[in-house]
């Protein structure tokens, strides 16, 4: 059965492509006689895949900010912004949750107060109060800037969701935490903005990942200071390794260890290894953070391992410098 299935479906990825070659809904198939039971195969055996609620798009396209919006262009309403999630989705940013990438949720779309929120099927219309400087044009659907989606999720998503995907809105956008701040009072007694204000120190572009992220508010609720991001180990001058985050000084580092980390090739593993044993050797406390410590019951023992280290290379510091 499995030689037939993959028999069928290299013959469907061989036979040219029935579905238009730019996104397109059920109603765009029924126009052009394709049957619906035709989509559910093709999404079924991977030649099409779901990019928004009612909206479909060929596998093999890459996916673009330009492709998104497109996508977007086929069932935002006329007026209406695209806001919170969506909105990150279309800057370019995933803030969707692991479950909802399988059910994807509804569309989320506003209007100004006072206007009427669109009642769409798949699509989720509310009310929000929105400056002219909030909202920018992308190729015809109308969005919440970068900055604005950033303190909008600060204020809507859980707590190191919501620093993720700042983080990340920031890194795209060269976001600075400055213009956050300008932007916090105006925000005063809005829903959530006890939870953003406390986040917006913590923000800092340079976080490659959303579990980066995640390590670094665990960091910091178990107050911690701040580790150095993205730091880079020099060999005679050169640079050569790079630490997820790191203390410099106190030669303490700590490296997030995914499931991509077993994706890699055993050459690669190894030479992760070979690297850390080196860093081990030279002085260096290596603590690795996994995703299960990471979990939603708070962090594991490495924090307390971090807290450790820290405290007992500040005590070695300071006996060096201690006066005789």
């Amino acid at each position: 059965r499995d030689g037939l299935a993959r028999t069928i479906h290299r013959a469907h990825m061989l036979t040219p492509s029935r579905f238009p070659h730019e996104p397109f809904t059920a109603a765009d198939l029924r126009s052009i006689e394709i049957p619906r039971g035709d989509l559910r195969t093709a999404l079924a055996d991977g030649r099409v895949r779901r990019v928004l609620r009612g909206v479909y798009v060929e596998a093999h396209l890459e996916d673009t900010v330009s492709l998104r919006v497109a996508a977007a262009r086929r069932v935002i309403a006329s007026g209406s912004v695209v806001r919170d999630r969506t909105a990150a989705w279309l800057h370019g940013v995933d803030a969707l949750s692991w479950a909802e990438t399988e059910v994807l949720p509804p569309i989320e779309t506003c209007v100004r107060r006072f206007e009427a929120p669109t009642r769409r099927a798949g699509v989720d219309g509310r009310t929000r109060d929105l400056l002219p400087r909030d909202v920018m044009d992308l190729d015809g659907v109308l969005v919440t800037t970068p900055l604005r989606t950033a303190i909008d999720l600060g204020c809507n998503l859980k707590r190191r969701s919501a620093l993720a995907s700042m983080d990340a809105l920031s890194r795209l956008h060269g976001l600075e935490r400055s213009q956050f701040f300008a932007e916090l009072p105006r925000f005063r007694g809005r829903r959530g903005v006890r939870q953003v204000r406390p986040l917006v120190p913590l923000v800092d572009w340079r976080r490659e990942s959303q579990r980066e992220s995640w390590t670094a508010l665990a960091i910091s609720d178990a107050g911690l200071p701040a580790p150095e991001p993205q730091y880079w180990i020099e060999i005679g001058g050169v640079p050569v390794w790079r630490l997820d985050f790191a203390y410099p000084r106190h030669r303490v580092a700590i490296e997030y260890d995914g499931e991509e980390w077993h994706d890699r090739t055993p050459e690669q593993r190894k030479n992760d290894r070979d690297r850390r044993d080196w860093m081990r050797k030279d002085g260096w406390i290596i603590i690795v953070v996994t995703k299960a410590e990471l979990g939603p019951d708070g962090p594991g023992a490495w924090i307390q391992t971090l807290t450790e280290a820290l405290a007992d290379r500040a005590t070695t510091l300071r006996r060096w410098v201690a006066p005789h």
